[in-house]
C-alpha cells in the first residue's frame, strides 16, 4: 500500500469516527499519523539524484510574491497589467506551463511577481506538477491567491486545503509551544494558562507515535492538537495570504460587496483593469517593507535609492540597517540621528537596538579612529618598561 492510500484510509477511519471526549485520544494519534505521512510525501524518493525540472527562478528584487489559483482565472493578464511582462493568456486552460517572473516597480523598491501554473485538487500528492508549484511558492514572502468571483465559494477551501496539506500555514501565527527533544529525563510537560483542547495524556501519545520519549514541552497558549503536531514536525511555513477575486466585471453588485467585505480579500477586474491600484497598495501593506534614506555627514539625504528592510528578511532595526550597508560597520557605530516616525524629536540619537519606520532618515556617525591610544599627555599607554629597574637610565648631562 503506497502512502497516498494509507492517508486516504486513516482519513476515511476520521471520518467515522464520532468526536466526544472518549474518541479524542484515537482522533488525536491519526493525526500524527497522517502528519507524518505527508511529510513522508514530500521527501523525495529514495535512489534519486534530486535533478528535475522544477520552476524555481533566481531571488530578485526587495519582496517576492506568488500568483496561485486554479487554471483559467486570470493569473497571466495580471501579471502583464502589473508588470509589463508578456505571459501567455488564452481561453483555454493550462496556457501557462511554467514559471513567468515579472517585475513591479512600486514605490522606489522592485517586487518580483511571479506567474505559476493552476494547481487543480491533489495538487499535494503530485497532481498537475502541483508539488514544484506549490514549492516556490513556499519561497515567497506572501501568496496571493486569484480566484474566480463567478465560481463557487469551495474553491478558496480546495485551495487552503492543499496548501496546509504540504505545511503551508496562510494568514496565521506559529504557536506559542515551546519544544525541545532532550536525551534523557522523560517528558516534561507544563502550560501556563488551562488547555481546553489538548491535556499531558493526549500529548504523550503523539510524542509516542513519533517515538520520542525524552522532551520538554511548555503550553503558553490554548493551542489545539493541529498546532502541537506542527510544532513537533519543525517544518511549517507561516505565510500571508491576500484573496484577490477577479472578474467581478461578471458579477452582480451585492456578490462584489459580499466578497470585498471578507477579510484578506481584495476584488478586481483584469478585464476593465478596476481595483488594480488598490491592489498593490494592499500588497504593500501585507509584505510590510521599510524604506530607509541615508544621510552623509553634512549634506542633504539621499532621496534616490532606499536602503530597503523588512521584519521577515533579517528585521528592521538599526544594526539590520548597518549590517545591509556593510557588515564590518556595526562595530564602528557610535550612536545614530534618525530623523522620521520612528524617532521621538528630530533628530534623535538612536542605538542599533531602534526599530525603523517606513521613510525614515538615518545618518551614521563612526568613532574618531586613534593613533596608537591618543597622543601627547592623552596617551592611553606608556611605552616604557613597566618594573622600574628594567628602564634605561638617561646618559648624564655634560659637564
Amino acid at each position: 500500500m503506497g502512502i497516498i492510500e494509507k492517508i486516504k484510509e486513516i482519513e476515511a477511519e476520521m471520518a467515522r469516527t464520532q468526536k466526544n471526549k472518549a474518541t479524542e485520544y484515537h482522533l488525536g494519534q491519526l493525526k500524527a499519523k497522517i502528519a507524518k505521512l505527508r511529510t513522508q510525501l514530500l521527501e523525495p524518493p529514495k535512489g534519486s539524484s534530486g535533478g528535475g525540472d522544477g520552476f524555481e527562478v533566481t531571488k530578485f528584487g526587495h519582496g517576492r510574491v506568488s500568483l496561485i489559483g486554479f487554471p483559467s482565472v486570470g493569473k497571466s493578464t495580471l501579471l502583464t497589467l502589473l508588470t509589463g511582462t508578456h505571459s501567455e493568456a488564452a481561453s483555454y486552460e493550462f496556457t501557462t506551463l511554467t514559471c513567468i517572473p515579472g517585475i513591479i516597480h512600486y514605490n522606489d523598491t522592485k517586487i518580483q511577481l511571479l506567474d505559476l501554473p493552476g494547481i487543480i485538487e491533489g495538487a499535494s500528492e503530485g497532481k498537475g506538477r502541483g508539488r514544484q508549484v506549490i514549492a516556490v511558492a513556499k519561497s515567497s514572502d506572501i501568496v496571493l491567491m486569484v480566484l474566480d468571483a463567478s465560481k463557487s465559494e469551495g474553491h478558496r477551501q480546495i485551495l487552503t486545503k492543499e496548501l496546509e496539506a504540504v505545511g503551508l500555514r496562510l494568514n496565521k501565527r506559529p504557536p506559542q509551544i515551546y519544544f525541545k527533544k532532550k536525551k534523557t529525563g522523560g517528558i516534561s510537560f507544563n502550560s501556563t494558562m488551562p488547555l481546553t483542547h489538548v491535556d499531558e495524556k493526549l500529548c504523550y501519545q503523539i510524542l509516542h507515535e513519533y517515538k520520542i520519549h525524552n522532551a520538554e514541552i511548555l503550553f503558553r497558549e490554548d493551542a489545539t492538537v493541529d498546532d502541537f503536531i506542527d510544532v513537533i514536525e519543525g517544518n511549517r511555513k507561516y505565510m500571508k495570504c491576500v484573496y484577490v477575486y477577479n472578474k467581478i466585471d461578471v458579477v452582480g453588485i451585492d456578490d462584489v460587496d459580499r466578497l470585498s467585505r471578507q477579510p484578506n480579500s481584495i476584488v478586481i477586474s483584469c478585464n476593465l483593469k478596476l481595483n488594480l491600484d488598490r491592489l498593490l497598495a494592499r500588497m504593500w501593506d501585507e509584505m510590510g517593507l521599510v524604506r530607509v534614506y541615508t544621510k552623509p555627514q553634512g549634506q542633504q539625504p539621499d532621496f534616490g535609492d532606499p536602503v530597503v528592510l523588512s521584519a521577515d528578511r533579517g528585521g528592521s532595526s538599526v544594526e539590520d540597517f548597518c549590517n545591509h550597508i556593510h557588515r564590518s560597520l556595526v562595530k564602528d557605530v557610535k550612536y545614530v540621528l534618525v530623523w522620521g516616525t520612528s524617532a521621538r524629536h528630530y533628530p534623535q540619537h538612536c542605538g542599533l537596538s531602534h526599530v525603523l519606520c517606513d521613510e525614515d532618515v538615518v545618518q551614521i556617525v563612526k568613532k574618531k579612529e586613534t593613533d596608537e591610544g591618543g597622543r601627547g599627555r592623552f596617551k592611553s599607554h606608556s611605552d616604557a618598561p613597566a618594573r622600574i629597574c628594567d628602564r634605561q637610565k638617561k646618559a648624564p648631562l655634560k659637564q
